[in-house]
C-alpha cells in the first residue's frame, strides 16, 4: 500500500499512454475488453479501461486481487465453470466476466501492484501460451510507463521546487559555461537569465579568484577531488554592480561523461544568523508547501492521539481553524465523531500500515461533507511511528452525484413521491413474502382540463402541490407513488386493510376536492379512487392494478364521491369492455378491419352512382361485432384515426377498380377532426392511390358540426376545395340545424333510416322526408334514402322526388371481390333503367 501511495496514481484522470496499451491488449488477444487494475487498501480501480462501465469495485470481488496475492499470472477460461469465481457478483452482474486473464505489474521495488487483465462477456478455451507470453510482455510494458509516470513526476516536482525555490540555483557545464540561472540567482546577482547563460561562472566570482579557476572546474569536472561537493562552504561572490558579499555555495555533479558539469545552491549569508536562520527558512518553506497543499492534511501524536499540525485546506474543509484544533485530540474537538476517529487511528497504529477510511462529517455549520482518508505512520525524532499523517479529499460531490442518481431512480422527478419503478419494486417484494397489502388506485378527474385551459407549466404545479397534499399520508406502512401523468397509488400494509383503506379515501377524496391555488388561479380537480386488496383480488401486481382500475373506472361513474373497491361481479362488464379494446387494437395494428360496400342506386336512370364504405370487424372469440359496437370503442380509446384512415385507403384502392363514374362514399367520425390531420391524411391518401378527388364522397353526422362547427367547416370546406364531395349523414335524428346548410354547401343530404321504416305507417315520417326532400330541391342538393327494404318504400320516395335510394332492396353490403359480378348482373337486370317494373 505504501509503494502504491508513493506513485500518487491513485483516482487521477485517464492517460493516453495506458488506454493505448489497454485497448490493444484487448485486440490483440481477441477479447472484448480490458482494464489496467491497481488494488488498494479496500478497492480495485482502474487506471484505463476498454469498453468496461466501472472505474471501481470493491476489492474482495476483484479477481485482480488474486492476481496481487498469488504475484502470477491468472486465467479463468469459464467463470461460471471455476468454483472460486461462479459467485461472484462481476459474473452474476455487471460486466458478466465469463473469461478472465491478468498479469502481474510489478514495480522496480519488488511490490506488486495491480494487473493488466482482458475480460469478457463469453468463455475463451483457446487462451494458449502464445497469448499469456503477449499479455504478460504488456504487463512489463504497463510496470514501465507507471515507474517513469512517476520519475516524472518526481522531476517536475523537482523542476518545480528549484524554479521557486529562495535559493539561487544555477549550472554550468563542463567548461564553466552557465547553462541554468533561476529567477532567485536574477535578485541574488542582478543579471537576468539572458544575460547569464552563456557566460563563464566567473561571471560572479571576484576578480582576486580568477586566477587557476578555470583549472580546477576542468579538474573536478574529470572526476578530481574538490571541497564544494555535497556540502556548504563559505565564499565571496560579486554582483552585476561588482560589490562583493558574503554566501554559502553547495555543487553537485550533474549529467554523465558525455555530457553534464556542475549544479551550485547559492545562499546570501549577508545577514547571517547561523545555523538556526537556515534551519528556519527550510522550515518556513515546508510550512508553505504544507499549508498550501490542494489536499487535507494532518499530524498526531501516536501516543497522545493530540492534533500537532493542520493545513489550510483541512481548516476549510472542517470548518474550524487550526488553532482551535492543534494541541487537543478528536473527543474534545469533535464529541459526536471522536470514538470513531479514534478507532480508524488505533487500526493504523496496531497494524503499522497505511489505511484507507471514509466517513461522513458534519460541520458547525450543518453542512455535511464525506471524507475520504488515508493514514500512514512515520517515524519521529524521539521514537519510531511517533506521528499519524493523514492525507485526505473530499469526495462530498461524488457521493452526492451517486444519490442523486439512485433518487433519481427510485422517486418522481415532479413530485418528489415514489416512482413506478419503486411501487413495482415494493409491490413484488411483498408479494414474495405472501404479505397482505392493499393499493388505492388514484385518478386526477379534471386534471386534462386544468392542462388544457392554463397549459403544462401549471399542469405541471399542480401535479406537485397534489404531490406534496398525498405525501402527508406516508409513514411506515403507507407509501405513495406517481405512476403516471396524473395518475397516483396507495400502498398500504399492516392490520385492517379495507378499514384503513377507506378511511384513507375519503380523506383523499376531501383533500383532492379542495381547490388548489396555483399561478393566481384556483385549479379544481378532484379524484376517482378504486381499491384492491391482496391476495383476495388478486395474485400478481399486473392482475392488482387491472382490477384497481376497473374499481377506479367504476367509481369514476357512478361519481359518488366514493372510493369503489373491485367487485369482480360488478366490474365484469367493464373487463369485457377493454378486453375487447385490447383485441381491436390488435385488429387496427393487423390491418384487419375488413370493408365492405353497400350500392346507391339513381332513381332516374337505376344506376349505380357509388358505392357506401362500410367498416366489419370479425373478433376470433366473439365473431362478428356490431359497427356500433367497436367504431365508438375506437373512437373512445384512440384508434378511430388509424382506423379511418386504413378504411379510407383502402376504400380508394378498390374504387379505381370499378367503372370511373361509380364514386365511393366513406363515413368519418367526429373524432377524426380533432387532431387537425384530416385534410392532410385525405390528400396523401388519394396521391398514394391515384383515385381522382372527385370520385370520393366523405360522409359525415349531424353531431360532428354540433360539436365543433367552427373546427369542422373550416376542414370540410377545404377538402371540398379540393374537389371532394360532401354529405350529411343519418339526417334528421341528431340536433338538426337548417343554419348549416347557410353556412356550408353540402353535395347530398341522408335521410336516416329510421323515417323510411316508418314512411308507410306515420304520417309524421313522410311529412319529414318531404320536407327534407324541398328544402333539398331549393338548395340544389341530391338526397338519398336509407334503408330501402320493400317495393313500396321505392315506389313512395320515388314518387316524394328522392334522387338516390340505398338498402337491402338493392343489394346488402357486399366484400370488394363480389362486386364485379354484381355490377354485370345489374345492368342484365335493369337494361331499360325502369328500377320499379324490375323490382316488382
Amino acid at each position: 500500500m505504501a509503494a502504491l501511495a508513493d506513485l500518487a496514481i491513485l483516482d487521477t484522470e485517464a492517460e493516453r499512454e495506458f488506454d493505448a496499451i489497454t485497448r490493444a491488449a484487448a485486440s490483440l488477444l481477441g477479447v472484448g475488453r480490458g482494464t489496467v487494475s491497481l488494488i488498494d487498501q479496500n478497492r480495485q480501480w482502474f487506471k484505463s479501461r476498454f469498453r468496461v462501465d466501472l472505474t471501481e469495485t470493491p476489492r474482495d470481488v476483484a479477481f485482480c486481487d488474486h492476481v496481487v496475492t498469488g504475484r502470477e499470472t491468472l486465467i479463468i477460461p469459464d467463470a461460471l465453470e471455476d468454483e472460486t469465481f461462479r459467485d461472484n457478483p462481476l459474473v452474476t452482474g455487471g460486466p458478466r466476466i465469463r473469461f478472465y486473464a491478468g498479469a502481474p505489474i510489478y514495480l522496480q521495488s519488488g511490490h506488486c501492484v495491480g494487473s493488466l487483465c482482458v475480460l469478457d462477456e463469453r468463455p475463451h478455451l483457446d487462451f494458449d501460451d502464445e497469448k499469456l507470453r503477449v499479455l504478460e510482455e504488456l504487463a512489463s510494458v504497463v510496470s514501465e510507463l507507471i515507474e517513469s509516470r512517476s520519475a516524472r513526476s518526481h522531476a517536475h516536482i523537482a523542476g518545480q521546487v528549484v524554479a521557486s525555490t529562495p535559493d539561487a540555483v544555477l549550472a554550468t557545464n563542463r567548461s564553466a559555461e552557465i547553462v541554468y540561472w533561476n529567477e532567485a540567482a536574477e535578485r541574488l546577482f542582478g543579471w537576468s537569465a539572458d544575460e547569464a547563460r552563456g557566460q563563464n561562472v566567473k561571471l560572479i566570482i571576484p576578480v582576486k579568484f580568477h586566477k587557476g579557476h578555470q583549472n580546477r572546474v576542468e579538474a573536478a569536472a574529470n572526476g578530481g577531488p574538490t571541497r564544494l561537493v555535497g556540502k556548504f562552504i563559505e565564499l565571496e561572490a560579486r554582483r552585476k554592480d561588482h560589490s562583493i558579499f558574503p554566501v554559502e555555495l553547495s555543487l553537485a555533479p550533474w549529467g554523465d561523461k558525455a555530457r553534464g558539469g556542475f549544479a551550485a545552491v547559492i545562499r546570501d549569508v549577508t545577514e547571517r544568523k547561523a545555523p538556526q536562520a537556515d534551519r528556519d527558512s527550510n522550515k518556513k518553506f515546508l510550512d508553505a508547501v504544507v499549508k498550501n497543499l490542494p489536499s487535507m492534511l494532518f499530524v498526531k501524536d501516536t501516543q497522545t492521539h493530540r492534533y500537532l499540525l493542520v493545513n489550510r485546506r483541512a481548516e476549510e474543509l472542517i470548518g474550524r481553524s487550526a488553532k482551535s484544533m492543534i494541541g487537543r485530540d478528536d473527543f474534545e474537538i469533535f464529541p459526536s465523531r471522536g470514538r470513531v476517529f479514534r478507532r480508524n487511528d488505533l487500526k493504523v497504529i496496531k497494524s503499522g500500515k497505511p489505511e484507507l477510511t471514509e466517513s461522513e462529517f458534519e460541520r458547525d455549520d450543518g453542512r455535511r461533507v464525506n471524507i475520504r482518508t488515508t493514514r500512514v505512520l512515520l517515524d519521529g525524532p524521539d521514537r519510531p511511528n511517533q506521528y499519524l499523517l493523514g492525507l485526505s479529499e473530499d469526495v462530498t460531490e461524488i457521493r452526492q452525484s451517486e444519490a442523486q442518481r439512485w433518487k433519481l431512480a427510485r422517486y418522481d422527478t415532479l413530485t418528489g413521491l415514489l416512482n413506478r419503478a419503486s411501487f413495482f419494486d415494493i409491490t413484488e417484494k411483498l408479494i414474495a413474502k405472501k404479505t397482505r397489502f392493499a393499493i388505492l388506485n388514484i385518478d386526477l378527474d379534471r386534471f386534462k382540463s386544468v392542462n388544457d385551459q392554463f397549459g403544462h407549466v401549471t399542469g405541471d404545479e399542480v401535479l406537485k402541490l397534489i404531490g406534496d397534499r398525498l405525501a402527508s399520508f406516508t409513514d411506515d406502512q403507507t407509501h405513495v407513488a406517481r405512476i403516471g401523468g396524473d395518475e397516483f397509488v396507495v400502498l398500504l400494509t399492516g392490520q385492517g386493510l379495507r378499514a384503513r383503506s377507506r378511511e384513507i379515501s375519503e380523506q383523499l377524496i376531501e383533500e383532492m376536492s379542495a381547490p388548489i391555488p396555483v399561478g393566481g388561479i384556483s385549479a379544481y380537480i378532484g379524484a376517482s379512487i378504486g381499491g384492491v386488496v391482496y391476495p383476495d383480488d388478486g395474485d400478481c401486481v399486473e392482475t392488482l392494478r387491472q382490477h384497481a382500475d376497473l374499481a377506479m373506472y367504476r367509481a369514476k361513474l357512478e361519481g359518488k364521491r366514493e372510493a369503489c373497491f373491485f367487485d369482480d361481479r360488478m366490474d365484469a362488464a367493464e373487463r369485457s369492455r377493454r378486453k375487447l379494446e385490447t383485441s381491436l387494437r390488435s385488429a387496427v395494428e393487423g390491418n384487419l378491419i375488413e370493408v365492405v360496400y353497400q350500392p346507391i342506386i339513381q332513381v332516374s336512370t337505376g344506376d349505380i352512382t357509388s358505392f357506401e364504405a362500410l367498416a366489419r370487424w370479425n373478433q376470433p372469440e366473439r365473431g362478428p361485432v356490431p359497427p356500433d359496437v367497436f367504431i365508438p370503442l375506437a373512437e373512445d380509446c384512440g384508434l378511430i384515426d388509424e382506423m379511418g384512415q386504413q378504411v379510407l385507403r383502402r376504400a380508394c384502392a378498390d374504387a379505381l377498380q370499378w367503372p370511373s363514374h361509380i364514386k365511393v362514399a366513406i363515413n368519418l367520425s367526429p373524432r377524426q377532426f380533432l387532431s387537425g390531420k384530416l385534410v392532410e391524411t385525405v390528400q396523401t391518401v388519394l396521391e398514394d392511390t391515384g383515385l381522382p378527388a372527385d370520385r370520393l364522397h366523405l360522409e359525415i353526422t349531424e353531431n360532428l358540426v354540433i360539436q365543433n362547427a367552427d373546427e369542422a367547416f373550416s376542414q370540410l370546406e377545404m377538402l371540398k376545395h379540393k374537389g371532394i364531395q360532401i354529405s350529411v349523414d343519418d339526417f334528421g335524428v341528431g340536433y338538426s340545424s337548417l343554419g348549416y346548410f347557410q353556412t356550408f354547401g353540402f353535395n347530398k343530404v341522408k335521410i336516416d333510416k329510421s323515417f323510411i321504416a316508418e314512411i308507410e305507417s306515420s304520417q309524421a315520417a313522410k311529412a319529414i322526408v318531404m320536407a327534407v326532400v324541398g328544402l333539398a330541391r331549393q338548395l340544389s342538393i341530391a338526397v338519398v334514402a336509407e334503408g330501402v327494404e320493400t317495393p313500396q318504400q321505392y315506389q313512395t320516395l320515388s314518387e316524394l322526388g328522392c334522387s338516390q335510394l340505398q338498402g337491402y332492396l338493392f343489394s346488402p353490403p357486399i366484400p370488394v371481390d363480389r362486386i364485379d359480378s354484381f355490377l354485370r348482373r345489374q345492368q342484365n337486370e335493369l337494361p331499360t333503367g325502369n328500377v320499379s317494373e324490375s323490382i316488382q
